[in-house]
């Protein structure tokens, strides 16, 4: 659809580049979107380094792409997500009004200096809530900063989508993902590609996927399908069952 908006996510920390943690964001994120009939289109993993992610959000930014960012919004000096991002707009930070209101809920009055840390956001920023504590994430244009704990950072993005996202929500049955598991000595991709061609062109609005799969040092298939609309997606997986039958590749239907 002409109107449909490109969704990206980074997930940001030393702690997942070097292993020490495993991300739990991008898939909590995939299936959130998937439940609204949406999709990521990209996913960057970027460490605590305040340039680079400067740098980053700048290109994003530019671009115009729907952006969660997941992580780096603390106040430790580790932290680098808030100053980065007032780097990449050229802004300066700021205590948040209604941040303060929000995290007051949590502490009261007992507004320290290290909790008043938690609410500088860069200028002109708008708070995310964030129900599990109270302490709110931050958004700047579209792109959504939310903390690295998945307990929080994943229903503040659920309220993300459901708030200003709603009009891009798609049924879930609207797609359909299909694919034939195909073998034999003429499976493989650069042997197809021709194929794949002339699918993709003939078939814009689907997208089109081809996974091998390797089972220690054996080749066990090729897995070729399209995803779409579900008449068009029966219309384009019939012409490449015929052309692989042509080829003398047996095929099966994927369940």
């Amino acid at each position: 659809m002409s109107n449909q908006r490109t969704f990206g996510a980074f997930i940001i920390g030393d702690e997942i580049l070097s292993g020490k943690r495993q991300d739990k964001h991008f898939e909590a994120i995939a299936a959130c979107m998937a439940a609204r009939g949406l999709r990521l289109s990209w996913v960057e993993y970027l460490g605590d380094e305040r340039e680079r992610l400067a740098a980053t959000f700048r290109r994003t930014l530019a671009a115009g792409d729907v952006v969660f960012s997941c992580g780096g919004i603390g106040n430790t000096p580790d932290d680098h997500t808030r100053q980065a991002a007032a780097l990449a707009l050229g802004v300066g930070l700021e205590i948040h009004p209604g941040g303060v209101e929000e995290a007051k809920v949590r502490f009261g009055d007992d507004m320290t200096p290290q909790r008043l840390q938690l609410v500088t956001f860069p200028a002109g920023a708008r708070i995310i809530p964030n129900p599990f504590n109270r302490i709110p994430g931050f958004a700047l244009q579209e792109h959504y900063f939310v903390p690295g704990f998945p307990q929080m950072a994943h229903p503040m993005i659920e309220w993300v989508l459901d708030t200003y996202y709603r009009d891009q929500f798609r049924p879930v049955d609207a797609k359909v993902e299909k694919a034939f598991y195909l073998t034999g000595p003429a499976a493989y991709e650069s042997a197809l590609l021709d194929l794949m061609e002339r699918i993709v062109a003939d078939y814009p609005t689907l997208r089109l996927f081809s996974l091998p799969s390797i089972v220690g040092n054996e080749r066990r298939h090729l897995e070729l399908g399209v995803e779409g609309e579900p008449g068009l997606v029966d219309q384009a997986l019939e012409e490449i069952r015929v052309e692989v039958e042509k080829r003398g590749i047996t095929w099966v239907r994927r369940p």
